[in-house]
């Protein structure tokens, strides 16, 4: 009996294990990789219930987002969506990679999101999206998706929240090592890694960066400025 259950328990573990799985995700590339600089890899994955996407922004040079959106409408930020802010990652890139943690909380609906960076020109509409739990083919798969966003010619620039629908954050991108700013945060401040904080899960309580423009309260309207100023290119 005893046995029987052990044998019983490790089998429920196993199962929870299952579910409550992590999946990483590389936000961004190199113009050397398969994919290129406007990437999520992988873009399309399937996420039960708990379980916890890890966003590595390592692609460089970068400067990406994480921005939740809907099947019909792309490039544009979704009312209620969950949004990372912008994390710029300079050439070369830095260790350790910000990373994100989003968990799914409705695995029953798909979850479609996408890059709003505007430089050099719209991430979403050269293919920078991704789906979740989204369907194998026809409408709604990420074939579908990224067809709808390759005909979009601008990406909407309103900052979302930690908590979106389907799925939620608990913290902003972190760490922030020397080199790494990270923009529009639902916090609305700019953050530079001035003084690294530590952790995946860490808070961006670090110090501004003696650039004027991170100093500011953030306004999505001035973020091609902002950008600028922090000299950033993607060539």
């Amino acid at each position: 009996m005893m046995r029987f259950l052990a044998v019983a328990c490790l089998s429920i573990a196993t199962l929870v294990q299952a579910q409550n799985q992590t999946i990483q995700v590389q936000v961004g590339g190199t113009e050397n990789e398969s994919g290129g600089i406007f990437q999520f890899n992988p873009s399309s994955f399937n996420a039960t219930n708990g379980s916890v996407i890890t966003f590595e922004f390592s692609g460089n040079p970068g400067n990406h987002s994480i921005t939740q959106s809907a099947l019909s409408n792309p490039c544009q930020p979704l009312s209620g969506g969950f949004d990372s802010g912008w994390v710029l990652i300079p050439t070369g890139g830095v260790s350790p990679s910000p990373l994100w943690n989003l968990t799914v909380t409705d695995d029953s609906h798909p979850i479609y999101f996408f890059c709003k960076q505007l430089i050099p020109s719209p991430h979403c509409a050269a293919g920078m999206v991704g789906t979740i739990n989204a369907p194998s083919s026809g409408t709604g798969s990420l074939n579908d998706f990224l067809n709808n966003a390759k005909q979009t010619t601008d990406s909407g620039q309103g900052i979302g929240a930690l908590v979106g629908q389907g799925a939620s954050a608990s913290a902003d991108p972190g760490p922030l090592p020397s080199g790494v700013t990270l923009f529009g945060t639902p916090g609305a401040t700019a953050v530079s890694a001035a003084s690294s904080s530590t952790g995946a899960a860490a808070s961006t309580s670090a110090t501004t960066s003696g650039n004027a423009a991170s100093q500011m309260k953030f306004d999505p309207k001035i973020f091609v400025l902002l950008a600028a100023s922090v000299s950033f290119a993607l060539m």
